[in-house]
């Protein structure tokens, strides 16, 4: 339970993309200037509440999502509703009365010579088609936490922040979240051992990256495994 106090106090009092800390009633960001998600109202104590029970948040724009998703099924529901209401009506044909007289067709013989029997007995019988057997893939390496390159710098994807005041268990838990969802070279960094780090937290990271451009393409595939707030970082001594 301290574990989930702890990152509820980072979710409060922290910024979620680069992990400055903050007043509740501040607005903005002053180290990256990212908009500040509320600390008072509703939805913040329903993400207080889902971190106590789950012990970890998706971030608020999964909510805005999920209703952009509900609303895409009803209307694809409705059009097939519809679609098939008009299917049932189908057509209606009328058949012609007795009283129309019918005049019998004139057959006339066909003078068309008639067609060369040829025997199929003779005839050379295809190979019979082979699949060729599917190969293998190559097995990927199994995915898991690592540690930062030593004495290496580079660029790699901050996920989530914790303060170093009882944070690290939740940064680990963090980024076994983060392998089982599929990220790859997921670690924790002490960012008071980094001189491009703002001192004093547990930075959950995402792959080693020689160049800004590289970082910056994968940010979509951690905000997509449910890490709203990640960003691209340069990580040096």
């Amino acid at each position: 339970m301290d574990e989930r106090e702890s990152a509820i106090a980072a979710a409060d009092r922290t910024c979620p993309r680069c992990g400055a800390a903050r007043d509740p009633d501040q607005r903005y960001c002053l180290e990256c200037g990212l908009a500040l998600p509320d600390v008072e109202g509703r939805l913040p104590s329903f993400r207080r509440r889902w971190i106590r029970r789950v012990g970890w948040y998706p971030g608020d724009w999964v909510w805005v999502s999920l209703l952009t998703l509900l609303i895409a099924a009803a209307g694809a529901a409705a059009a097939i509703v519809l679609t098939e209401h008009n299917d049932a009506k189908g057509s209606v044909f009328v058949a012609p009365t007795n009283n129309v007289s019918v005049t019998e067709p004139t057959v006339v013989p066909s003078t068309a010579p008639r067609p060369t029997t040829v025997d199929t007995g003779t005839l050379p019988t295809a190979p019979e088609p082979t699949t060729p057997a599917p190969a293998k893939k190559p097995k990927g390496p199994k995915n898991g936490r690592v540690a930062w390159p030593r004495n290496a710098n580079g660029w790699t994807i901050v996920l989530v922040s914790y303060p170093k005041t009882n944070g690290r268990p939740a940064a680990l838990q963090t980024a076994d979240r983060a392998a089982r969802a599929g990220l790859r070279k997921v670690g924790v960094l002490d960012s008071s051992r980094y001189a491009s780090l703002q001192p004093g937290y547990y930075v959950v990271f995402a792959g080693v990256y020689p160049g800004k451009s590289d970082a910056d393409t994968a940010v979509a595939t951690a905000r997509q495994a449910g890490f709203g707030g990640a960003y691209s970082r340069q990580i040096a001594r």
